[in-house]
């Protein structure tokens, strides 16, 4: 029989199984530079959705362009399986916990990770066939040998647009159940061998401490890969999202992430606080980042660097902008090149002062030319 410790994380598993009915599986972004808000798909459970109203009807556009065929929810059969699928998979979690039997445990865990693993390669041939069986017959715009596939998980260049596709909260949770079944259905395993070789049973609270051990590293792990964040800037190949220059100084890109996770890069720190004063501002922003002058690559989050502006250290658009991450480094630099010792607020006031009509910088050259800064 499987101790009270693992049928409760069992119980508590399957029932967090609810959450997928409500929360996105899946998630996949489009960025580009005539898309500065980005455009999403959402899939649940027994839908495809767009993030914003539109986004789905222009996916469905850009398509027709290019050949593929139009993504239409109704056609797609698994999305009517699917909420069968996972009750199913609820109600074997239940009468594992509820029963206690170790080989309902280890057939319901089983049967999980069969319908996981079947369930990504299907979504995989979905998007191959998706971005493969081109109608280039009718295609307008036709690139021999280019298929447009998005990954499967992770992020690639297609044309002019960068996919981006991870799991939704939904499927997050899909993975954390798996981790915890697998877990307890491990543990249970070495109880009973060591139960056969010794004659007894570790105690309930050892067993208790690894089951809760492998759920909090479950959720942590699952909450960190989840999370929204920066990524590296591909210096000369991305595009600033508000004045859609290439990005070329690695001293000054700057990040602006939503909470779906799709990142708008930006070549200058006043590019980033101009655009969530304009563009940005109807976004549901997660976090906003800036390089870390003393140690280029290096990301800060916004509200916690040290901003100083100054003409002795130009930004690419010109207003002379630099963030630091240690207040020594941005005092040192203050010394040697003058000007004025900010926070971020101060920034986007700075910002709001200098551009107030939200104009990328008349006669201003992408070079930090053409402005004078006055600390």
């Amino acid at each position: 029989m499987m101790t009270r410790a693992s049928r409760i994380l069992v119980l508590v598993a399957s029932l967090a199984l609810v959450l997928v009915y409500l929360l996105p599986i899946w998630v996949i972004d489009l960025e580009a530079p005539q898309y500065p808000e980005g455009l999403g798909m959402v899939i649940h459970i027994d839908d495809i959705a767009g993030q914003k109203p539109n986004d789905l009807n222009n996916i469905n556009n850009l398509n027709h362009y290019i050949g593929m065929k139009r993504i239409e929810p109704e056609s797609i059969p698994e999305l009517a399986v699917m909420p069968w699928l996972v009750g199913l998979l609820m109600a074997g979690g239940l009468l594992a916990a509820a029963v206690g039997r170790r080989r309902l445990l280890y057939g319901w865990i089983a049967t999980y990770v069969v319908v996981a693993v079947v369930g990504l390669a299907d979504f995989y041939k979905w998007e191959y066939d998706y971005g493969h069986n081109l109608d280039e017959e009718n295609a307008i715009i036709k690139v021999p040998g280019m298929n447009y596939q998005p990954p499967l998980i992770g992020s690639k260049q297609l044309l002019n647009f960068r996919a981006h596709s991870w799991p939704g909260a939904g499927g997050w949770i899909l993975i954390g159940v798996s981790v915890v079944g697998l877990g307890v259905a491990v543990a249970e395993r070495r109880r009973a061998r060591s139960a056969r070789l010794d004659g007894r049973s570790p105690s309930a609270p050892a067993l208790r401490h690894v089951a809760l051990g492998l759920l909090g590293t479950a959720t942590v792990g699952a909450a960190a890969c989840g999370a929204p964040g920066p990524r590296p800037a591909r210096i000369g190949d991305d595009t600033c999202t508000r004045c859609l220059m290439n990005v070329m100084d690695e001293n000054s890109v700057a990040e602006a992430v939503t909470s779906t996770g799709v990142v708008h890069v930006f070549d200058s720190i006043e590019c980033m606080a101009a655009w969530l004063e304009g563009d940005g501002s109807d976004l549901s922003i997660h976090s906003v980042w800036v390089t870390d002058r003393a140690r280029p690559g290096q990301f800060i989050p916004a509200e916690e660097a040290h901003y100083l502006a100054s003409d002795g250290l130009p930004s690419p658009m010109g207003l002379g902008l630099s963030a630091w991450a240690e207040a020594p480094n941005r005092a040192a630099a203050r010394d040697e090149h003058g000007g004025e010792a900010l926070d971020w607020a101060g920034v986007r006031a700075f910002v709001a002062r200098r551009w107030p009509d939200g104009a990328t910088g008349m006669g201003m050259g992408h070079g930090g030319h053409g402005q004078e800064i006055r600390p």
